[in-house]
């Protein structure tokens, strides 16, 4: 008997180490595996990571705020060690610091949502100086996207019902040809062509986000002049993203066309517009859902040139000089924003998807 009772199986407890507390906790089990939670934590480690990668690759780059300052002093004629030494007594920046300690600087920053101050302008902190120049960008970005996704899903729905058709070769070619030219071609093709040769606009005039004298305020003067001076990065975005949204669009709506329950309405009397409408174009859009909120994200790192070439006063020109005076702080700012613009984007794309269609979530 005794024997049987040792050689008996040990009861169940649930698991043991790790998992145990997670079968006694269905609550906190629940919110680990919830499908919200599971995408944020995961948005998390993505721009954690991609924050020190940052870090260390900034470093990486040859010579520091000191040398690339002092450099600059010496093409004037002043020797090196004034230089190195004006250049010390100007800059935040420590060149004695060791690696490990900016990193544990840099983390316990990255914890406490504290970026410190740029490295060329001491007075201002990187909050300050990226606040002061991405809002002109997320407006000039958001309009532009909004106008090319609006145009181009209309233009694609126009291109498969008129498949084959002139219409229909003609938009293509254009189409295929917006969607191979970069954005920062575009806006130079507009500067030279619109501007110069043909005189639609003065480029000069055109250049940074406001006119002198401006305020900004909820005005229509603040509001019209700056749509104004927005107008090209605007035009340029619609002209560089409507393309791929028109094949796209024309793809997925010809896809649907083609499905049973559009034959069946169709069968039943129902009028075209009903039909487009309610069946063709609420189906075909569903799969673009994540593009949309991917492509608003993606476009704040491609505005660094455009925003070069029409001379428009966001965080494009901002993050230029933060690399080419080495400005380390501001540079791991802006990058962990563009980073984060990025990861919100598909973050809210899989959720919104989620929405729309629950059985992503199982």
């Amino acid at each position: 008997m005794a024997t049987e009772i040792a050689a008996s199986p040990p009861p169940d407890t649930g698991g043991s180490g790790p998992a145990a507390p997670r079968k006694n906790n269905p609550l906190l089990n629940r919110i680990w595996r919830n499908y919200v939670f599971v995408k944020v934590r995961k948005a998390f480690v993505v721009v954690f990571v991609v924050a020190n990668v940052t870090f260390f690759l900034g470093r990486a780059m040859p010579g520091d705020p000191i040398d690339v300052m002092a450099g600059r002093l010496t093409q004037g004629g002043m020797s090196m060690n004034e230089a190195r030494a004006i250049a010390m007594n100007s800059l935040a920046y420590d060149p004695e610091a060791s690696l490990l300690r900016q990193w544990w600087e840099f983390l316990v920053g990255l914890a406490t949502l504290d970026l410190g101050n740029t490295i060329n302008r001491p007075a201002f902190s990187v909050t300050e100086a990226i606040g002061a120049y991405l809002p002109w960008t997320l407006f000039s970005i958001g309009a532009g996207t909004l106008i090319a996704i609006v145009l181009g899903l209309a233009l694609g729905m126009v291109m498969a019902y008129r498949r084959n058709q002139f219409l229909d070769h003609v938009l293509s070619v254009v189409a295929s040809v917006l969607g191979a030219v970069p954005n920062y071609l575009i806006a130079m093709l507009l500067v030279v062509v619109g501007g110069m040769y043909l005189g639609w606009f003065n480029p000069i005039e055109l250049r940074g986000t406001l006119s002198p004298g401006v305020q900004p305020g909820f005005t229509l003067t603040f509001i019209g002049d700056a749509f104004y001076h927005a107008a090209l990065p605007i035009f340029t975005y619609v002209l560089a993203i409507i393309g791929t949204w028109m094949l796209v669009m024309k793809a997925s709506t010809t896809e649907v066309l083609g499905e049973d329950y559009v034959t069946v309405a169709r069968a039943r009397g129902l009028r075209d517009s009903r039909i487009a409408t309610a069946y063709v174009g609420r189906n075909a859009v569903l799969p673009l859902v994540a593009q949309i909120a991917i492509s608003f994200g993606t476009l704040v790192g491609g505005a660094i040139f455009v925003e070069q070439v029409l001379v428009y006063k966001g965080v494009g020109g901002l993050l230029l000089d933060a690399v080419n005076y080495r400005d380390y702080p501001l540079l791991q700012g802006l990058l962990i924003i563009i980073t984060s613009c990025v990861v919100i984007a598909n973050l809210a794309a899989d959720l919104l998807y989620s929405r729309l269609d629950p059985r992503i979530r199982k």
